[in-house]
């Protein structure tokens, strides 16, 4: 593949060739044209012009012959209607001689001949016919007929031979006309000829330039391409031909060099990431490993540790019950504290094992209707609302997915939370509702409680993290640890909505079921887009609390897990989760 000498581009060259091919074209063209015009005033020239001459040119001889034959046979009969044909031939003549004029401006040998056909049968009328017939009128036929002479005939003749002089001028003029018209013709296939061959030649140009600048440089990138892209990424491309392809090769080389860095670097993250992999796979494996201990230490607390919290529990119960009153105040304070210590032991394990069992003893999850939920929720609480005189209320909830004992734990621990940071001044109210927001059921727990400050709205999710006192609020500070990990198991998320005026928000998320969500849709379309009562889908009936508010709300206090009404040590459960009240 040699390189193409000079620096035009390959649209100059196009351009130059076709404007080359154009000119030619449009010059022969215009040759052409010139030349059909003339073929066609020659074609005129022999139809309408030199043919119809001839004919004339006959029909005057004819109308000379009629006027000579009348003059004869009226000196032979003297009758005057042999002169009949003389007249007729005599306005014949006329007539032909106009017509004849008419198409000579172009002929003016032809008209000078037929100026001396004229000329001569004006003289033979007037020295041969004209005679004869004023004779034969006043002499009569004999008189008339002496007058018919060798040298009349002679006078007439050359009448004829004018004729016949005007009709040989006319056959020439044809003769040429018809020539002219074969070598006009002739021209104008050259021309044809010579156009097709410009075609021609140029088609052939540039076919030939194209496989040159285009198809051959075209090919050499195809194939250094193809070698980059199987794989040797340092092959340097170069690239000849016309300038646009030297600029595109030099493009695709500099593209060449951006994916061999970048493949450098994605090289040396791959080596990275495998190591990092590596030792994500060795902390998998150590995770693994922590989990059989803790799920050890699961089970020898859930049996073997609350055997002897259980024995020293009821001994030290037995030694309250039996020695109250009999030792000192001390004695009854010391005995006090061991019962309160073992069974806040025992509540502490049993929310342990509680939180550790959240996914990972599962039933499956299955379609949840949270009205039932709440039922419930509202018996298990029942004893503690009786005792602070609170009041539970809920909208219409959804049907979600999930796992029925576990959502029970959770709502039950907000309800119970509500319940126990109440306002010792007002009735403790706790609402529950919900509302559909995009994909995802926003469900609100709102008390008119002693609210929590902002500082403390993600603290209180932390297990273990209290925020007052265990003599103010009991619990162990790990009820709302476990509404978290619930709503996360279900690919929610819980939080604390500060702005709320009075009381606490605690809003948590649960993934609608695309019926909902298609449900919700159909309603917005349906809706008027200026109709001031478009609202946010939401569920049930038309209840205010359908509108849920919008973050979920924890207690400002301890918000752990909700009082137990006799606060000991056994306590009811929802599913496998033991629910803690106090």
């Amino acid at each position: 593949m040699s390189p193409v000498v000079g620096g035009w581009s390959l649209r100059r060259r196009v351009i130059t060739l076709l404007a080359v091919v154009g000119v030619l074209l449009i010059g022969l063209a215009a040759a052409e044209a010139a030349v059909a015009a003339r073929n066609r005033t020659q074609i005129d020239a022999v139809l309408n012009q030199t043919g119809p001459l001839r004919v004339q040119s006959q029909e005057l001889l004819n109308a000379l012959l009629d006027q000579e034959t009348a003059v004869r046979g009226y000196a032979v009969s003297g009758d005057p209607a042999d002169l009949a044909p003389y007249q007729e031939g005599l306005e014949k003549e006329k007539s032909v001689v106009a017509s004849m004029r008419a198409l000579l401006d172009d002929y003016p040998q032809i008209g000078q001949e037929l100026r001396v056909v004229e000329e001569q049968s004006a003289q033979w009328r007037q020295s041969v016919a004209e005679p004869v017939i004023t004779t034969t009128d006043q002499s009569g036929t004999r008189a008339g007929q002496a007058l018919v002479t060798e040298r009349a005939r002679q006078q007439f003749d050359q009448v004829r031979s004018a004729v016949n002089d005007l009709q040989g001028e006319i056959l020439a003029a044809r003769e040429k006309a018809a020539a002219d018209v074969r070598t006009s013709s002739n021209v104008l296939v050259v021309l044809l000829i010579i156009a097709a061959l410009v075609v021609v030649v140029a088609g052939a140009l540039l076919v030939l330039s194209l496989d040159r600048m285009v198809i051959r440089p075209l090919i050499g990138l195809a194939d250094q391409v193809r070698e980059v892209a199987e794989g040797d990424y340092q092959h340097g491309i170069a690239t000849t031909g016309p300038p646009e392809f030297i600029r595109l090769g030099e493009d695709v080389d500099a593209m060449r060099q951006k994916i061999a860095a970048d493949l450098a670097e994605v090289r040396a993250a791959r080596e990275r990431i495998e190591w990092v992999n590596s030792q994500l796979q060795k902390q998998a494996e150590e995770l693994t490993r922590s989990n059989r201990d803790l799920e050890q230490f699961a089970y020898v607390a859930s049996h073997d540790l609350q055997e002897p919290l259980r024995k020293v529990a009821s001994f030290c119960q037995l030694l309250q019950r039996r020695y109250a009153g009999q030792l000192d105040e001390r004695a009854d304070q010391y005995i006090a504290f061991a019962v309160d210590g073992a069974q806040r032991m025992q509540r502490l394990i049993n929310d342990l094992l509680a939180f550790s069992r959240i996914g990972r003893l599962t039933t499956g999850f299955v379609e949840v209707d949270l009205n039932k939920v709440m039922g419930d929720v509202a018996g298990q609480t029942e004893a503690a609302r009786q005792y602070a005189d609170a009041e539970l209320t809920w909208d219409e909830l959804p049907v979600i997915s999930g796992e029925e004992p576990l959502l029970t734990n959770l709502l039950a621990n907000l309800v119970s939370n509500s319940i126990k940071f109440r306002r010792p001044d007002l009735p403790s109210k706790v609402h529950v509702s919900a509302r559909l927001v995009g994909a995802e059921w926003e469900i609100t727990c709102q008390d008119n409680g002693i609210g929590i400050e902002p500082e403390f709205a993600d603290k209180i999710f932390v297990i273990f993290q209290r925020l007052h006192s265990k003599d103010a609020y009991p619990g162990t500070g790990i009820g709302l640890a476990i509404v978290k990990k619930i709503a996360e198991y279900h690919g929610g998320h819980v939080w604390v909505d500060t702005d709320v005026p009075e009381g606490t928000a605690i809003r948590f998320t649960l993934p609608a079921l695309p019926e909902d969500v298609e449900a919700a849709a159909a309603a917005d379309a349906a809706q008027q887009p200026d109709d001031p009562t478009v609202d946010d889908p939401t569920m049930g009936d038309t209840t205010p609390s359908t509108e849920a508010p919008a973050a979920l709300t924890e207690q400002a206090g301890e918000l752990d897990q909700p009082d137990r009404a006799d606060d000991g040590p056994e306590s009811g459960r929802t599913g496998d989760m033991r629910e803690t009240v106090g």
